[in-house]
């Protein structure tokens, strides 16, 4: 049973950093691309930045280009999400994801492309 499970997310004032993690088992991690997205009250879920099984590529939303930073460690099963300079906007619940096809670099922000969701850590950021 694949288990994905996201942590450190929280309070923050506007301009601090958070580093989020999402540790995955139940399947061989390296062999999939991952990805972290996020969703606020009425609207929907966005990718906000993923990367490939390979680690050959990334994808980062406009919103985020420069202060966010993804990353994995495949030794430990696990993705990370480096966010800085944080902005009010960037309140949202924070969702990891892997995609249903190993050795597939495609869609990295589709979230049609991924099946196993953790259930999500709560980003808030104060003005």
């Amino acid at each position: 049973q694949v288990q994905v499970v996201e942590s450190g997310g929280g309070l923050v004032q506007a301009g601090g950093s958070l580093r989020l993690s999402c540790t995955v088992t139940g399947l061989p991690f390296d062999w999939y691309s991952m990805g972290w997205f996020r969703q606020s009250p009425g609207k929907e879920r966005e990718a906000v930045s993923c990367i490939s099984w390979s680690i050959g590529s990334t994808y980062y939303a406009n919103s985020v280009k420069g202060r966010f930073t993804v990353s994995r460690d495949n030794a430990k099963n696990t993705l990370y999400l480096q966010m800085n300079s944080l902005k009010p906007e960037d309140t949202a619940k924070y969702y990891c994801a892997s995609q249903s096809v190993a050795w597939r670099a495609a869609g990295l922000s589709d979230n049609s492309y991924y099946n196993h969701w953790g259930q999500g850590t709560q980003v808030t950021v104060s003005s």
